[in-house]
């Protein structure tokens, strides 16, 4: 009987320290930034990655220290081409349920509910593109936001 009590102790403890694990993955976003280093390394494929990594990797802490622009995947352009393929009548504006799943789309978890234009269902093109932008620094912020 000791040695199954013995035995469920440590799984007790090997639980617990899996649990510690995931918990402090999850608090330093650990998941989400290699997931964003991952998808620049497929989107870019640079010549040196490692050279590349360390680049991203500087950008993000200089964006950290002083609220500059993050490393991204999405320029103006892959924003204005997305909306252009919302808009392809020209009409300079989407629709709310367009503009949600689009964001949806693009990785952003927490989009803004009311962006200006909202309550006619018109949001604009800039509207857009400045709500993706900053949802996608949000989304590539892996560390802790003040």
């Amino acid at each position: 009987m000791a040695t199954s009590s013995i035995k469920s102790e440590l799984e007790k403890m090997a639980t617990q320290r899996e649990k510690d694990a995931a918990d402090y993955l999850e608090k330093h976003k650990m998941f989400e930034l290699m997931e964003n280093l991952t998808s620049m390394l497929f989107f870019y494929r640079p010549e040196n990655p490692r050279e590349f990594l360390i680049e991203q990797l500087e950008q993000l802490k200089m964006s950290q220290q002083n609220d500059v622009k993050g490393p991204n995947l999405f320029n103006n352009s892959n924003l204005d081409a997305v909306f252009g393929i919302l808009d392809p009548a020209n009409q300079k504006y989407i629709t709310f349920a367009q503009y949600k799943q689009a964001l949806t789309t693009l990785g952003i978890k927490n989009i803004n509910e009311c962006p200006e234009g909202v309550n006619e269902d018109r949001i604009s093109h800039e509207t857009f593109k400045t709500e993706a932008i900053q949802g996608l620094q949000r989304c590539s912020a892996t560390y802790e936001q003040l």
